[in-house]
């Protein structure tokens, strides 16, 4: 066989599924077969919003960075054939969403199989979350808010709580991501956004503020909002892409005065051996975090659109959308 399915972006919004050739392998890489590809909510940024797309179409197979699949020939890197692996390209080179990719060693990261692979998969977001879970402050009694309660605001309900936060405070309109931030730990969901979310946070913490914020949606009203709901000398850890290339605005203000640290978390896919990879597969083949309930929708790539308009659209229950390949 010589082609493969591979989805590509040919515009803003719009995605299809083209017959393309197989990469040839070349020194340093594998050849892996794609078994699974997640939708990240960066891929919906730079296909639905056109973040560092600067011409279409896009490369065959991007900008996906979610994969688990089988090496068919490991060349001269140090795997073997048949090895289950997470594919976890630098999103720069990442092309997940194709039959297969050749991809370099040091994205790749040796799976088992006895686990379900649809559940390992998801070890690659869970991954950069525990990457920037490093960068936090000690959390022994404080209270900590996320905004947004997507696959990566409900990762971080796992790790805070794991490092200790005292009180976790979630920002949701949707009731099934509240409830599965519930099943999570979460202490206090609110349903509301915007200023009555604002207000919410503040009445829940006596006016304080928390001590750590959140930013897991990626907006422009969820940054500033940040900015609002932190106290004075908090943390905020900014997860999510902004949604445009142009400047935005951002409450200077109030980040002066209250002397904040704000920070991006970016690049868990650069540390050599992907070690935040690795325990995050290690939590998942463990049995410390239950995947299935993230596992909620599959669609063959042939149907791409489908699928990334039920990512972003957040209806019928996705959390998690992902493709398959046969």
């Amino acid at each position: 066989m010589t082609m493969m399915p591979a989805a590509v972006a040919t515009g803003l919004r719009e995605l299809r599924c083209d017959e393309v050739p197989i990469p040839a392998l070349e020194p340093g890489h594998a050849l892996v077969k794609t078994m699974l590809g997640s939708i990240c909510g960066s891929d919906l940024h730079i296909v639905y919003m056109g973040w560092n797309a600067h011409e279409f179409p896009l490369p065959h197979g991007y900008p996906g960075h979610e994969g688990v699949g089988e090496v068919v020939d490991p060349g001269d890197t140090s795997f073997s054939e048949g090895d289950l692996v997470l594919t976890a390209p630098n999103i720069w080179k990442s092309k997940v969403f194709a039959g297969y990719q050749m991809i370099e060693e040091q994205f790749l990261l040796k799976l088992p199989k006895d686990v379900p692979p649809a559940h390992l998969l998801m070890a690659q977001q869970l991954g950069t979350v525990v990457f920037g879970a490093r960068k936090l402050p000690p959390l022994l009694g404080k209270t900590v808010a996320v905004l947004g309660q997507g696959s990566v605001g409900l990762f971080h309900d796992f790790m805070l709580r794991r490092l200790g936060a005292h009180r976790i405070i979630a920002v949701e309109p949707v009731e099934a991501r509240r409830e599965h931030g519930a099943r999570m730990g979460v202490d206090h969901t609110i349903d509301v956004t915007g200023n009555r979310a604002t207000d919410a946070v503040l009445d829940l913490t006596g006016g304080e503020g928390a001590d750590v914020v959140i930013e897991a949606c990626g907006s422009v009203e969820t940054l500033n909002q940040a900015l609002k709901v932190v106290k004075p000398l908090g943390t905020i850890a900014v997860f999510g892409l902004p949604p445009t290339m142009e400047r935005i605005p951002f409450d200077w203000d109030t980040f002066f005065r209250k002397r904040l640290d704000l920070y991006t978390t970016f690049g868990a896919q650069d540390e050599p051996g992907l070690p935040a990879f690795q325990l995050a597969a290690d939590f998942i083949t463990k049995g410390e975090i239950d995947m299935a309930p993230f596992v909620t929708h599959q669609f063959p790539v042939e149907r791409v659109q489908e699928a990334f308009d039920l990512a972003e659209s957040r209806e019928d229950g996705a959390l998690k959308v992902s493709l398959t390949f046969e």
